[in-house]
């Protein structure tokens, strides 16, 4: 008996210590959470680069090369194109700023017969508008995105040297996660009580889901950002790289994705006499968003990663609240994971939970 209750006591000081580590170490790595889940994720996406570059050389010489791929790719751009942005949206601000002061937004609603139009609907509801009111309302909206947009890329830009900083944490996690990453989750794996299987099962569905995340809607938002963005220049619309660029990361949206840029842009040239412009913007956002949904992505991705439209678009609308930018992974993967925990409860914990609920049911 007292045998018994001193180890019961040794195994509940250990658990209570080894809870205070856990919290302490979280405490101690939480600035670097972050930086460390997107290292992981990367490096998910880019082992098979490592792998095939190992072949021929040292693993830590095929790191350090794969590493430097990582940087070229994903940093250099940002990089680049961070000052371009920044014009671009300050542009814009100031041109729905200098439309109030010229009244050239009045102009346009008057000669197009915009107003009219809308009064003549409104009229249903006794309700009617004025060319003051939505001249002031249309240019504040755009003001207002416009300076967002400003202040966010610009916050990126002059922080270049902490991003840059961070990038290369993040070289630095990919490095010894790309040499003893499976070291090191095999350890985890090795210290989660589920049965090896169920480990497998979690690890297999976030390394889909990366990937989905990264290589598929990654390389489709590209696609569509960059197609969005030259016909928004052949056009002759203003800030071509800013709207590119938002539309890439619509991209990752479903349902709504490109057409929040596309459909309004397609509405302003119809009411600006650019009919054929407009049937065309349409026509061509109808043709690429279904072409990458339907065709493109599914095989690229694969049915590996099959999620409801709905909740990938909740997961991300939550994410991006949750976590800013990033959200946009971490969303889907928080979902992938509660997912895969639901089909792991359901296969292998429903009928013992539920038979032993039966069992200690009192009898009728």
């Amino acid at each position: 008996m007292g045998c018994g209750s001193s180890r019961d006591s040794i195994f509940w000081f250990f658990l209570v210590l080894f809870i205070i580590s856990i919290y302490l170490i979280s405490i101690l790595f939480w600035p670097f959470f972050s930086v460390i889940i997107l290292g992981a994720v990367v490096t998910g996406v880019f082992k098979p680069v490592y792998k095939f570059i190992k072949k021929g050389t040292r693993p830590s010489f095929a790191s350090l090369l794969t590493c430097s791929m990582i940087f070229m790719i994903l940093f250099v751009p940002i990089a680049f194109f961070g000052s371009a942005l920044s014009k671009e949206a300050y542009d814009l601000y100031l041109t729905a700023k200098s439309a109030v002061l010229n009244d050239e937004i009045k102009t346009f609603l008057a000669d197009n017969r915009v107003l009219e139009r809308a009064n003549s609907f409104l009229s249903n509801f006794n309700l009617e508008l004025s060319a003051d009111d939505l001249n002031k309302a249309i240019a504040e909206t755009a003001k207002i995105t416009g300076f967002f947009l400003y202040e966010q890329i610009r916050a990126i830009a002059s922080n270049m040297a902490g991003l840059a900083i961070n990038f290369c944490f993040m070289l630095l996690v990919i490095y010894f996660l790309l040499l003893d990453g499976d070291d090191f989750l095999a350890f985890i794996i090795d210290l989660s009580p589920l049965p090896k299987e169920q480990n497998e099962q979690l690890v297999s569905k976030f390394k889909d889901m990366a990937g989905a995340i990264l290589i598929g809607n990654g390389l489709c938002g590209l696609i569509q950002g960059l197609l969005g963005g030259v016909v928004f220049a052949f056009f002759g619309l203003k800030s071509p790289f800013l709207w590119g660029v938002i539309m890439g990361l619509l991209a990752f949206l479903p349902i709504l994705g490109i057409g929040l840029v596309f459909i309004p842009a397609a509405g302003i040239l119809l009411l600006n006499g650019r009919v054929g412009a407009g049937i065309f913007f349409i026509i061509f956002y109808l043709i690429l968003s279904s072409f990458i949904e339907y065709l493109f992505k599914p095989r690229l991705v694969g049915k590996r990663v099959k999620m409801h439209t709905l909740l990938v678009f909740l997961a991300i609308i939550g994410g991006l609240q949750l976590f800013g930018i990033l959200g946009i992974i971490y969303g889907p993967l928080v979902v992938t994971a509660f997912l895969t925990l639901t089909d792991i409860y359901r296969t292998n914990y429903q009928k013992i939970i539920e038979s032993g609920g039966s069992k200690a049911a009192p009898p009728l």
